[in-house]
């Protein structure tokens, strides 16, 4: 781990057991934590204007370095200041290292497995050749050839202008026997050093990087990725990879690897963030989590809210919200909640209108803001088990908050 605070700062300022808040000092300004990160895969946060997401109280988003890379270019965006300059955000913006989507392609089941779709096989026609030196892949757009290698995508990470950028890896399914997921993350760990390398000797001076933690379901190789991340001159780490089959054992595997990962360093969960998972991975000690599950699910008309028995999704396709005022979760700070009933909402989503997309999009990502900055309430309260017990129980993050204070 790196130990001055040139790129990146890291201070925790309260701690309730392994549950902790800290401040991340980055080029951009400060991110509190606990904290989700939306996401801006193709530089903006869908549905949103930059600004919009910052009235929200977000301090930290994710550009998507794969599908940037593909569409619109690196070069095109560095000629626009970087992706702040580009999208207008002008708070501290995490990208990733491309290597999820890539890989993806490759294994098929990768990214529904972690999103928990249950869903397997790649898409379509999709072709990659992954190789030491790097992942070829045909370009989803046009069908292009395209090489990503670590050093590709650490120089599309420093044309994009990130706070922090993610090293590049290879995301196994957990359905990989542990011989390919060996050889996988020992290749990883190769290309961590491959990516320090172009990092310190071309790379931005502000960007801080973060390492990534693999080895699939394996205790002995999350142990070993673990050591080995850790002692590179990285600024903070992120768990990546499979995380199991089910949420059993993806907490298994969490709560094996979380205590692995230096105290003093930031920690990042990488892919997941539904309610439940984020509240256990805030109890393990990790500080943010980057998510699609907000804005996917607004596309579909369905609404984050109370509901731990339909996995906390209100879905407002359904005719049953005809003639209902309710918001759409009592006492939500939202737009859609402060204006609007189930009801028009319900009715905007099934005529398949926008703008039932922005107003769920900013209920949701409400929501989630919601849910971490009473997380950090109640671990500055020490209280942080009776919130969490509360939430999983039923009550929204405001009423959890309010049953222990």
């Amino acid at each position: 781990m790196r130990s001055d605070g040139d790129r990146l700062r890291f201070e925790i300022s309260a701690r309730d057991g392994t549950a902790r808040c800290a401040t991340i000092q980055t080029a951009h300004g400060p991110i509190e934590t606990p904290a989700f990160i939306p996401l801006a895969t193709k530089g903006t946060v869908r549905g949103l204007e930059s600004a919009e997401v910052a009235e929200l109280g977000y301090e930290l988003i994710l550009g998507n370095t794969y599908h940037l890379f593909v569409s619109p270019g690196p070069e095109r965006i560095a000629a626009a200041g970087g992706l702040h300059g580009f999208m207008g955000w002008d708070r501290a913006l995490i990208t990733d290292s491309g290597g999820f989507q890539v890989f993806s392609l490759a294994h098929g089941g990768v990214a529904n497995e972690v999103k928990g779709s249950g869903r397997s096989g790649g898409a379509p026609g999709s072709r990659v050749e992954i190789t030491e030196e790097g992942a070829r892949f045909q370009s989803y757009r046009d069908g292009a050839e395209l090489f990503i290698s670590p050093e590709v995508s650490m120089s599309v990470q420093a044309a994009l202008g990130s706070d922090i950028a993610l090293v590049f890896d290879e995301c196994t399914p957990f359905h990989a026997e542990r011989d390919y997921t060996a050889r996988s993350t020992e290749r990883t760990h190769r290309w961590l050093d491959r990516c320090l390398a172009w990092h310190e000797r071309e790379g931005p001076r502000r960007q801080a990087v973060f390492g990534i933690v693999q080895g699939g379901v394996y205790e002995d190789l999350r142990r070993e990725s673990a050591q080995a991340v850790s002692e590179a001159g990285v600024d903070g780490l992120a768990i990546g990879g499979t995380l199991g089959r089910d949420k059993e054992e993806m907490a298994a595997v969490l709560a094996m690897t979380a205590p692995l990962l230096p105290e003093a360093a930031p920690k990042h969960l990488l892919g997941i963030g539904e309610v439940d998972d984020l509240l256990g991975g805030i109890a393990l000690g990790l500080d943010v989590f980057d998510c699609a599950v907000p804005t996917r699910l607004a596309r579909h008309g369905v609404a984050l809210a109370p509901s731990p028995e339909t996995r906390w999704r209100l879905d407002l396709r359904k005719g049953r919200w005809v003639g209902n005022r309710e918001p759409l979760v009592d006492g939500c700070p939202c737009p859609a909640c402060q204006h609007h009933d189930r009801d028009y909402v319900s009715y905007l989503s099934r005529a398949e209108e926008l703008t039932a997309i922005r107003l769920i999009v900013l209920h949701n990502l409400t929501y989630m803001h919601e849910l971490t900055t009473h997380a950090r309430t109640a671990i500055e309260l020490e209280k942080f088990d009776a919130y969490r017990s509360a939430v999983l129980a039923g009550a929204s993050p405001w009423d959890a908050t309010s049953k222990i204070s």
